[in-house]
């Protein structure tokens, strides 16, 4: 039932009438004289009645795919026609089609061809990374910004983006290290570094300092031990950082020893090697922190284990 009040303080801007009346069950001020919807409070979320497309209800949609960062054109370019709708057109019609087919994609400005390639090689990084499209998303939104406050001039677009995919990674707690983000992109991991230093200062992006549980989930499923290691690894690594042992120490070096000790403690087969392969480390780095979590944890004492 349509519940409709008087609204005796409001002046309909077409007729000047003050005869406006308020429906209360579309939200929306009529005047009563000409007709005319002053105000409405309410927002229809439902479907659109009417369609453009041959399909029933299913193209009736009220709108297409949601804005994203990842595409330079953020989802919202057109394309002119399809291939195949060139058949019903006549042979002057037709060689028109093809030449806007063509051009579309050229007439682009400089700001846009950088984004396409850019945005592309963080697509193609992404896939082989496997990295979310949360963390893509953020990584592109990051170089917007840098284009925008010309940070890229001088510098290579390569680094510029792969700085920006490691700060996201980092901003989202996923464990990919500088080796791994430079060998994907192909640059030396001395500029993803500096260009990830240049976006944390000019974007004022603020990233906490990596912590060892990141690390130690990703070194396990590399070397394939068993959830039993895993446990042992991350209550040694607990124990650890109660006492005060990680401080100052790099966090993948921490990951890896308290991983080789848990293989130790559970007779798994896996040599310091593997795990220093498995964690993109050298040996020494994983025999030194081995070293001093077995003597300040008197790993000795408590497991059959050997230095």
């Amino acid at each position: 039932m349509r519940v409709i009040t008087n609204k005796s303080n409001t002046i309909c801007p077409s007729c000047k009438s003050d005869s406006v009346l308020y429906d209360k069950t579309t939200g929306e001020q009529i005047c009563q004289k000409c007709g005319y919807v002053i105000e409405s409070d309410m927002i229809d979320y439902g479907r659109e009645w009417r369609s453009f497309e041959d399909e029933r209800d299913e193209g009736k949609g009220r709108m297409g795919s949601p804005l994203s960062y990842a595409k330079y054109d953020k989802g919202t370019s057109t394309v002119i026609g399809k291939a195949s709708e060139s058949i019903k057109l006549s042979n002057v019609n037709r060689r028109t089609f093809y030449k806007l087919r063509k051009w579309q994609p050229r007439i682009s400005t400089a700001f846009e061809r950088n984004l396409k390639f850019a945005l592309t090689e963080l697509r193609h990084a992404s896939n082989q990374l496997h990295v979310s499209s949360v963390i893509q998303e953020e990584a592109a939104k990051m170089y917007r910004e840098a284009i925008n406050l010309r940070l890229v001039r001088g510098r290579s677009m390569e680094s510029v983006i792969a700085g920006a995919l490691y700060a996201a990674a980092r901003k989202y707690s996923r464990p990919i290290t500088l080796d791994e983000i430079s060998e994907t992109f192909g640059v030396e991991r001395k500029e993803v570094g500096k260009a990830y230093r240049l976006l944390c200062r000019e974007l004022g992006i603020k990233i906490l300092p990596t912590s060892p549980h990141d690390y130690v989930y990703k070194i396990a499923a590399t070397l394939s031990v068993s959830n039993s290691t895993v446990s042992d690894a991350i209550s040694l690594l607990k124990e650890a950082e109660g006492k005060g042992l990680t401080s100052g120490k790099g966090p993948i070096g921490i990951a890896a020893a308290v991983i080789y000790i848990g293989t130790l403690i559970n007779s798994e087969k896996k040599t310091q090697r593997d795990v220093a392969k498995a964690a993109g480390i050298t040996e020494v780095t994983i025999r030194n922190r081995y070293k001093e979590l077995y003597d300040a944890l008197h790993l000795k004492d408590r497991y059959k284990i050997e230095e």
